[in-house]
């Protein structure tokens, strides 16, 4: 398998605080970065809906880490690149080897 992970993804999760007022706050933490390679997987618009603008999917592919650790990526993470967010929806391992693992990420894009 020939990879170029050449892009700086920042892991991420969501936590919650209180706000001092009886509810709570969200915020994202960085967890650590990762370098991995991303490849286009779909694209669509989403004219006429309630939020116009586009929402691609993204193949994202890093080294592999033992499951439960926690620099692995989750479903409910995000990673970003600069200003672009990728909400991860899935990961699994690529090959029997598992020396690779795949995201499955959106990127929503505002029109």
């Amino acid at each position: 398998m020939s990879l170029t992970l050449t892009r700086k993804l920042v892991l991420e999760e969501r936590r919650r605080s209180p706000d001092g007022a009886g509810g709570h706050k969200e915020s994202w933490i960085a967890l650590g970065a990762h370098w991995g390679e991303l490849r286009l997987a779909t694209a669509r618009d989403q004219a006429g809906l309630a939020a116009p603008g586009a929402l691609t999917r993204w193949r994202i592919t890093l080294r592999a880490m033992p499951p439960g650790a926690p620099s692995r990526p989750r479903p409910g993470q995000r990673f970003c690149l600069g200003a672009r967010v990728f909400a991860i929806r899935a990961v699994a391992e690529v090959e029997p080897e598992a020396r690779f693992l795949m995201c499955v990420a959106e990127e929503e894009i505002s029109a």
